[in-house]
């Protein structure tokens, strides 16, 4: 049954996508303000969205787990249930299709501290549900990977990689995210007071992701590497190339997210179409630089 959610980060994707979901299912939506009293907001809410997140993964090892304390003073004052978006750091570079049943070994000091953050949750006695996905698409772009990385380079009829053509890689569509937060929400008490869920979303290499674009744009495409070796010379000096740097490995590690969990608890859930979700992110780089371009004066009538 719907009641209230409370919205943390909600200028963020997981954030606004979130909001939306919920409104349309039928909640209350309200929406936490950074940096005011976080127990004091939840208040009255029967679930709370953890949309919070360091932008570039600024200084995670301090950042996180403060706001995982938030969150979870939160939770405990108002009773409300708390959904987590979480990744797939936690996993490490052992390719496969990856379950809630996955043995958990980060390779990265980032999959190290996501792994640490949800044992926080598990232990804290706060129902809380982590639904997992892999790599973000907004249709609004908001600084997601695909407009970012995949496709910065789209205007000039390239596509960039950060591994091998072929890598099967998770992505999830955050629309499809959010309506899954919402539909899981709506059924917390039949949940376990701790439900690690992976979100299949969709799996896809770059070579389908190419053969895509260029079936709809009527043009060929080509691939060019992601500059790794620049990052590695600016790390020193630059957090975001350093952060960059550390996750080159999920890159070149095949994976896919099961979906067997997820169809358990939401069967008949309706994904967006594989080829929308690919173009989502054309679109957004399409109209970035349409934005960024210089507009001309209007003709005069005669």
């Amino acid at each position: 049954m719907p009641g209230t959610v409370l919205i943390l980060g909600g200028n963020g994707k997981i954030g606004h996508h979130s909001a939306k979901a919920f409104a349309d299912a039928g909640w209350r939506v309200r929406r936490y303000e950074r940096g005011t009293d976080m127990t004091a907001a939840a208040m009255g809410s029967d679930v709370i969205v953890n949309g919070l997140n360091p932008p570039n993964y600024h200084n995670w090892t301090k950042l996180i787990p403060e706001i995982t304390e938030q969150v979870i003073a939160a939770a405990k004052a108002s009773g409300a249930s708390v959904i987590l978006p979480g990744n797939v750091y936690n996993f490490g570079d052992a390719g496969g299709i990856w379950s809630e049943d996955t043995p958990q070994r980060p390779v990265s000091r980032k999959g190290l501290i996501r792994m640490q953050m949800e044992a926080r949750y598990r232990d804290s006695g706060v129902q809380t549900i982590v639904l997992r996905a892999g790599n973000f698409i907004d249709p609004d772009g908001n600084g997601d990977i695909m407009q970012l990385f995949v496709l910065r380079n789209i205007a000039k009829g390239r596509i960039t990689l950060g591994g091998g053509p072929d890598v099967m890689q998770a992505w999830c569509y955050v629309p499809d995210w959010a309506r899954a937060a919402a539909a899981l929400a709506g059924k917390r008490d039949s949940l376990a007071m701790f439900e690690d869920i992976p979100f299949p979303g969709h799996s896809f290499d770059m070579t389908e992701l190419k053969h895509c674009l260029e079936t709809h744009l009527g043009r060929s495409l080509t691939i060019s590497r992601f500059p790794w070796g620049l990052m590695r010379l600016a790390a020193p000096f630059w957090e975001l190339a350093r952060e960059l740097g550390e996750m080159r490995y999920l890159w070149e590690t095949p994976h896919q997210l099961s979906g067997a969990k997820f169809e358990r608890l939401l069967p008949g859930f309706q994904p967006t179409s594989q080829q929308t979700v690919m173009l989502a992110g054309l679109s957004v780089a399409q109209r970035s630089l349409t934005q960024a371009a210089p507009t001309r004066p209007a003709a005069t009538q005669p």
